[in-house]
């Protein structure tokens, strides 16, 4: 019986401890308002001394960025004449390597390529900080001093700094595609944004020349192949005429005149519409016509759209005031356990002290 009035007495102690445990480690909202108001001069420091260095940031070293936006997109128009001369060529079985009918443009890769950017990077636009006239590619790498790199070197910075100005996206909807160009003087953004997009009109003019020319040139043989196969067809058939005179009455000689006479008109037929292909193509190859249709064409910002100040003294507000909480927790629990240390330290003395008189004769005395 003693045996089992002990262990429920040490059953009795274990619970009452894990529950004297469990309170001390559950921390409830009273013990969070008590650190709150303990470390308050650190939670309102934090965010004031945060806010102090975000305001003088955006007021004296942050430099205001300007975007200039225009909208654009494709035109397809000057495709519908090379696309109609290549669905008459289908008619007769003849597939025309026209890579212009109805080319699907991906205009947000094009603006952001390199070599879009270099030809940017030719051209001069004026600015009050380094003058009149200087290339895109020195205001973005050297400016007024002298460049401590080769060419090649400075070329590759300038497409970085470019291409980190573009923002580019596209409504999949309506194929309309928002330029936008951030510069550190809004006319600078305004004047790139109008070269950006003459550049991109002018690379796609080119493209679609050399396509142009390439179809030409394969008009052209096919004309001469033709040429020749229909000029020996016609050969054929007055040969065939001249020979035989009076066919009336002979059906295979009836049948060969009608195949010859098929030959003949189907070649006719081939070679009509390769003339008029090449002339339409002729037409393409001279004619100048927009590639880039503008929506809303680049204006000069009035305003600067970065950095956002209020925006930024908010964000480090909040940041400041997260960081001092954080802080408080931090010192708190710090606290605590180097006064339950303490504590362990002076029970550690007195039992010490106690087994040691315990064990000295006379001193517990």
């Amino acid at each position: 019986m003693t045996d089992k009035s002990n262990q429920n007495i040490n059953r009795t102690k274990d619970v009452s401890m894990q529950s004297l445990y469990s309170n001390e480690d559950t921390i409830t909202s009273m013990d969070i308002m008590l650190t709150i108001v303990r470390h308050l001069r650190i939670i309102i420091l934090a965010p004031t001394v945060f806010c102090t260095l975000t305001i003088i940031y955006v007021l004296f070293f942050a430099k205001p960025v300007y975007t200039s936006t225009a909208l654009i997109r494709s035109s397809s128009s000057s495709n519908s004449g090379v696309s109609q001369a290549a669905g008459l060529a289908a008619q007769f079985g003849i597939s025309l390597p026209s890579g212009q009918s109805e080319q699907k443009w991906v205009y947000p890769e094009i603006i952001k390529s390199r070599t879009l950017a270099k030809a940017v990077l030719k051209e001069k636009f004026d600015t009050n900080e380094f003058g009149p006239q200087k290339s895109l590619l020195q205001i973005l790498t050297y400016g007024n001093g002298k460049p401590n790199f080769s060419l090649d070197t400075l070329v590759i910075l300038g497409v970085g700094r470019l291409l980190s100005m573009i923002e580019v996206s596209e409504d999949l909807k309506t194929s309309i595609v928002t330029l936008k160009i951030n510069a550190l003087e809004p006319s600078l953004a305004c004047d790139i944004n109008k070269v950006l997009i003459e550049r991109l009109d002018a690379h796609q003019q080119n493209y679609n020349k050399a396509k142009t020319s390439e179809t030409k040139q394969f008009i052209e043989e096919r004309i001469v192949d033709t040429e020749k196969e229909l000029i020996a067809a016609e050969e054929d058939l007055k040969t065939f005429m001249d020979r035989n005179r009076r066919i009336e009455n002979s059906p295979a000689l009836l049948l060969e005149r009608q195949r010859l006479e098929r030959e003949v008109t189907v070649l006719t037929g081939v070679f009509t519409v390769l003339k008029q292909q090449l002339e339409t193509t002729k037409i393409e190859e001279v004619k100048e016509s927009d590639y880039v249709v503008i929506l809303d064409s680049p204006e000069v910002p009035l305003k600067y759209s970065k950095p956002k100040k209020e925006l930024l003294v908010i964000l480090a507000g909040f940041l400041g005031i997260s960081l001092g909480v954080v802080i408080a927790f931090i010192r708190e629990y710090f606290q605590n356990s180097k006064k339950e240390e303490k504590e362990k330290m002076i029970e550690l003395k007195s039992l010490l002290r106690k087994n040691i008189s315990e064990l000295i004769p006379g001193k517990s005395k």
